[in-house]
């Protein structure tokens, strides 16, 4: 059951983390109060490194009257929102739950292809990664039924997850048309309703795609290549 006290929570983030995203669209989405810290994980400061086990972001500081809680790891702050605040985001059947936190880590995957992806130092290597990304969305494609979520009519924690993936691809979009998303018309509608999310839309600031962009082109990768040769 969601606890009853009202704990003050900070958000320590960094403008591009995909995984910050997921943790701000849940809190959002449940309508929690929170305070937002950005670090620069390039240049790390003290206090980040004391209170950051493995120097990674997000940390949610949970404060109460006389105690303060560092909790971290995206994934055990999205369980610890569902388990101490209202508007729950996990379906309350077991099975469709696991179910879900299976895709949850589906979308971590994708993550990660996402970064082979950007960080590919061939062309070659570059159309290797577009077309496995490819072949994880079409895997996708079979499970979103009825929309516009994946869950349908409701908004869960694999909407909050897939969101951030699919921001990428708003920037990719600009360099060139890699086919990644060709297609997967319940992906690309999916994709569409979430960027029109307002906890979604809210996750980011302004700045973020020309930080973005700004980063691709600094990876000295076939990606970058391109951008700068466009």
């Amino acid at each position: 059951m969601p606890s009853q006290s009202t704990p003050t929570l900070t958000l320590v983030s960094h403008n591009l983390c995909p995984y910050v995203q997921r943790a701000a669209i849940s809190l959002a989405e449940k309508q929690v109060p929170f305070e937002c810290i950005s670090v620069d994980l390039s240049s790390k400061p003290n206090w980040f490194r004391v209170l950051s086990p493995l120097g990674k972001v997000p940390l949610l500081k949970v404060a109460a009257k006389d105690s303060e809680t560092v909790i971290f790891e995206s994934a055990v702050i999205l369980e610890y929102l569902e388990e101490t605040q209202f508007s729950p985001l996990h379906p309350s059947d077991p099975v469709v739950r696991a179910r879900h936190r299976s895709w949850i880590e589906f979308g971590s995957a994708i993550l990660g292809g996402i970064a082979r992806f950007y960080s590919a130092k061939s062309a070659s290597d570059l159309k290797a990664e577009a077309s496995a990304l490819s072949d994880m969305f079409t895997r996708i494609e079979v499970e979103i039924h009825q929309g516009p979520w994946f869950a349908g009519d409701t908004f869960s924690l694999v909407d909050a997850v897939f969101a951030p993936v699919f921001r990428y691809f708003d920037t990719f979009d600009k360099i060139d048309n890699f086919g990644i998303l060709e297609d997967l018309p319940r992906v690309t509608e999916w994709r569409r309703g979430l960027a029109q999310r307002p906890s979604v839309r809210g996750a980011i600031d302004a700045a973020y795609p020309a930080r973005l962009m700004d980063f691709l082109v600094r990876r000295d990768s076939a990606l970058s290549s391109l951008i700068t040769r466009s």
